[in-house]
C-alpha cells in the first residue's frame, strides 16, 4: 500500500520544521518522503489524499493510563488522593470482571483513537482483555499487569506470575505495536521484598519497570516513616533504577532526587491534568527538564482526569509551569508538544515513532485547520498547543494504517462499544 498526501502543512517535530503545502509518502507501515517537491508520478499510488486545509503531525503519546477505569468516570471528585482510592476506586474495582475490564478498556480506546492519541501505556489487571482490545483496535500500546502487594506472599506470587505470563505472550506481538513492562503499582502498595521481586523479574525477562512514585505529599511522608527514605532513594535501594523504568507523576522531588533520576536515566511521566483534580501539587517540569530528564505526558485515568484528551495534557503542561513560576518561557509550545509526542515515544523505548520523517512509523493524525480557532494561518504549533482539542482530529493513521477517516473509526464498532460499556456500568452500580 503507497499513500500519497499533498497540499498538507506537517509539523514534523523534527527539529522545529514545519512544512507548508509539502508531501508525504507512505509506504507499508513506514514514511518515505516528506518535504515541500511533488513526487512525479502520482499514478503509482494507491492512495492519493488533498491535505488542503489539514494540518498533519505526529500521533499523541499517553504514557501514563488505566485505560478500563473509564467504568468509573465521574463516580468519586473532588477528593484527596487517598481518600479517593481507598474508600471508592479500590472497592468498586473490586468488582471488576473481565467483561468489564474489555468494555471499559474499549472505550478508552475509542476516546483516545479518535482524539489522536496512537500510543498508551496501560497498568491495571485482567491485561489479557486490554491486549486484546489494543490488537483489534490496531493501536500501539506499552501494555503492564500493575501489582499491588496487599494480601500476602501467596497473592503476590500469584500476581507476578501473572505478570510474567502476560509479559511473555504479548511482548511484541499486534505486528510489534504490543510491548510490554514488569509495575509495581507504587512504593506506599508493594512491600520492599515484593518489589525486589518484580525487580528480578524485569531483569530476567529484560524488560522496563513502570511505578507510580512521589504522587503526593502523604506518600512521601509515609515512605519516610515506614521505611526511613523518601521513594526516590527507596526505590533506588531496591534496584528499580538498574533497569529502564519510566515513573509516573513524580510530583514531590528534591533537587539531589531530581538528579538521581538523571543518573539513571529514569523517565519521568507528567501528568497535569490528574495532579491538578486530585491536588497532589505541580510537578517541577522546568527543573527535571533543565536537568536532562526525560519527560512525558500522561492522563491517567478517566477517573482522575475525567478525560484522556491529550491536547489538553499539552496545553496545561504549557500554561501552569509559566503561571507556577511566573515565567512565561517556562515550557514553550514547541516543547509541550514534544512532551505529547516525540518524547512520549522515546519514554517509553519506541525510537521509530513520535516524528514524521523518512523511516519513522506511519503514526500520524491529521486536524482539521478550515476552522475559526485556527485562523489567522500564523504559527501552527502555538495553534496546536493553546487553541486545538481532541475534537478537531479528523483522520488517523498507526502503522501505516488508517483507524480514523474523516472521524469515522474504522477498526471498531463504536455503537457496540457504547452499549456494552453502559450495560457493565449498569451492573456495577446496581
Amino acid at each position: 500500500m503507497k499513500l500519497l498526501i499533498k497540499n498538507g502543512t506537517f509539523v514534523t517535530m523534527n527539529g522545529n520544521e514545519t512544512i507548508r503545502d509539502g508531501y508525504m509518502v507512505v509506504e507499508n507501515d513506514l514514511i518515505q518522503y516528506i518535504g515541500k517537491n511533488k513526487p512525479i508520478v502520482e499514478s503509482e499510488y494507491d492512495e492519493i489524499i488533498d491535505g488542503k486545509n489539514r494540518i498533519y503531525m505526529p500521533g499523541l503519546v499517553n504514557t501514563h493510563n488505566h485505560a478500563a477505569m473509564s467504568l468509573l468516570r465521574g463516580y468519586a471528585d473532588d477528593l484527596a488522593l487517598q481518600v479517593w482510592l481507598e474508600d471508592n476506586m479500590w472497592p468498586m474495582e473490586a468488582k471488576f470482571t473481565n467483561e468489564d475490564v474489555k468494555w471499559g478498556t474499549h472505550l478508552s480506546i475509542l476516546e483516545m483513537i479518535k482524539g489522536g492519541t496512537t500510543s498508551f501505556v496501560d497498568m491495571y489487571d485482567h491485561m489479557d482483555e486490554v491486549a486484546q482490545a489494543v490488537e483489534v483496535s490496531g493501536m500501539r500500546a506499552c501494555l503492564t499487569r500493575g501489582m499491588i502487594g496487599f494480601g500476602g506472599e501467596e497473592v503476590q506470587d500469584a500476581k507476578l506470575k501473572e505478570a510474567r505470563a502476560f509479559a511473555n505472550d504479548w511482548h511484541e506481538k499486534a505486528d510489534g505495536r504490543i510491548t510490554a513492562m514488569m509495575s509495581p503499582h507504587a512504593p506506599y502498595t508493594c512491600p520492599p521484598e515484593f518489589i525486589e521481586k518484580i525487580v528480578q523479574a524485569a531483569q530476567e525477562l529484560q524488560l522496563p519497570i513502570h511505578t507510580h512514585m512521589s504522587e503526593t505529599q502523604h506518600e512521601v511522608m509515609e515512605n519516610e516513616k515506614q521505611y526511613g527514605l523518601r521513594p526516590v532513594a527507596h526505590l533506588q535501594k531496591l534496584g528499580v533504577f538498574d533497569q529502564p523504568c519510566l515513573v509516573a507523576h513524580a510530583v514531590h522531588l528534591t533537587d539531589e532526587e531530581i538528579s538521581i533520576l538523571k543518573e539513571h536515566s529514569v523517565h519521568v511521566s507528567h501528568n497535569p491534568g490528574s495532579n491538578l483534580k486530585l491536588a497532589s501539587g505541580i510537578a517541577r517540569l522546568p527543573e527535571l527538564k533543565k536537568a536532562g530528564v526525560l519527560v512525558s505526558l500522561g492522563t491517567d485515568s478517566a477517573a482522575s482526569n475525567n478525560n484522556l484528551d491529550m491536547f489538553e495534557e499539552v496545553r496545561l503542561a504549557a500554561l501552569i509551569h509559566k503561571g507556577n513560576t511566573y515565567d512565561p518561557t517556562a515550557i514553550p509550545a514547541i516543547e509541550a508538544l514534544r512532551l505529547g509526542t516525540i518524547d512520549g515515544a522515546k519514554s517509553i523505548w519506541l525510537n521509530d515513532v513520535g516524528m514524521l520523517k523518512e523511516g519513522m512509523k506511519a503514526d500520524f493524525i491529521s486536524l482539521n485547520s478550515n476552522q475559526a480557532h485556527f485562523l489567522p494561518k500564523s504559527d501552527v504549533i502555538s495553534h496546536i498547543v493553546y487553541s486545538a482539542g481532541a475534537s478537531d482530529v479528523q483522520d488517523v493513521w498507526v502503522n501505516g494504517k488508517q483507524l480514523v477517516k474523516n472521524k469515522e473509526l474504522l477498526t471498531m464498532d463504536e455503537e457496540k462499544i457504547k452499549f456494552e460499556f453502559n450495560a457493565r456500568f449498569e451492573r456495577l452500580t446496581n
